[in-house]
């Protein structure tokens, strides 16, 4: 147990303390300074102006924090395997429907924690042990925020105009067992996002960089695309986060309508899952958003871990429900210590 922890933030590979604000309203993000931000699935915005960001390896504690472990077999499930290798076969029917091309189906775990038990050490663990490149914890204790995620994924980063997102679809042990399958989704993804960025950037500016590159994380191998865009001048937060949120790898096509399909599949809210977390630098016009995958999150005495995976028509229930653990499974071997 951790105990009282003032409020903080590591994101981008810096420490910010010393909270000045905390605001849900999307405006906030284009007044100015330096913000904290975590954005649930559900569309829940929390920003966190902060005035104090140091450069994490100068901050970094010579010991870190205590953890308390968490057994492997104390997390339940909001879908068991049987009602998820349902959820699938309900997707593939509104495929053949034509309702939708794909849905990504989640599953949300929970085990018991401490009440007085912060993420701090579980964030240290996670930064020892499953290295990824959107690393963050934000921990503001007066507003219900205790997030610690390892996300591989780029929601969104913005540098001025130009505006860049980087998708993952497709996922395996290793770049040998990626599926046919896992190409269509990335290439759909990618088209989705291009869609999505084309409202609110300028005409012609919006591209798909990169297309299925292999990238290689702890324990697995993702397809990730790269799409980008200038924004028009008009367009600030509010607009950009209307137009592209949530995440198109997380949702499936089209997105509306996947949208409505998983409302009726997936019994719990997702929270911090699949949203997004990240920093914004209003002053120099800078963003690095995260979608919020490998994430855990804190609700009082319970702490909750989200999993999931793209459904096509090609998906085999059994196949996509082993994805799911092994996406879960490295990190959940952390949590446990």
């Amino acid at each position: 147990m951790s105990g009282p922890r003032p409020p903080r933030a590591v994101v981008g590979g810096w420490e910010a303390t010393g909270l000045l604000e905390v605001r849900d309203d999307p405006g906030a993000l284009d007044e100015g300074g330096r913000w904290a931000v975590v954005r649930t699935f559900e569309g829940a915005l929390t920003a966190a102006r902060f005035s104090d960001w140091r450069p994490l390896g100068a901050t970094r504690p010579a010991r870190p924090v205590p953890w308390t472990p968490v057994p492997p077999g104390a997390w339940s499930s909001s879908l068991d395997e049987d009602a998820f290798r349902a959820g699938v076969a309900s997707v593939r029917e509104r495929i053949a429907a034509g309702d939708v091309y794909q849905a990504n189906l989640c599953r949300v775990l929970s085990a018991p924690l401490a009440e007085d038990t912060t993420l701090h050490g579980l964030h240290d663990l996670l930064t020892a042990r499953h290295a990824a490149p959107y690393a963050a914890h934000v921990h503001l204790p007066d507003h219900g925020i205790d997030v610690a995620s390892a996300s591989p994924e780029l929601f969104l980063s913005r540098d001025d105009d130009l505006v860049v997102s980087r998708p993952i679809k497709g996922t395996a042990r290793t770049a040998a067992e990626l599926l046919p399958k896992d190409r269509a989704e990335n290439v759909m993804i990618v088209d989705l996002v291009r869609n999505d960025l084309g409202r609110v950037c300028r005409p012609g500016t919006v591209r798909a960089t990169e297309i299925c590159g292999v990238e290689a994380h702890p324990g697995l191998v993702h397809l990730v695309s790269t799409v980008e865009g200038r924004l028009r001048r008009d367009v600030g937060w509010r607009a950009l986060l209307d137009a592209t949120f949530p995440a198109g790898s997380i949702v499936g096509a089209p997105k509306l309508a996947a949208l409505a399909v998983l409302a009726g599949l997936e019994p719990v809210p997702r929270g911090p899952y699949c949203g997004a977390v990240g920093w914004v630098d209003a002053d120099r016009g800078r963003a690095e958003l995260a979608v919020g995958i490998r994430t855990f999150w804190r609700e009082g005495a319970t702490l909750r871990f989200g999993t999931g995976g793209g459904i096509t028509w090609d998906s085999d229930p059994g196949g996509e429900w082993r994805e799911t653990v092994l996406k879960a499974g490295r990190l959940l071997a952390v949590a446990a210590a």
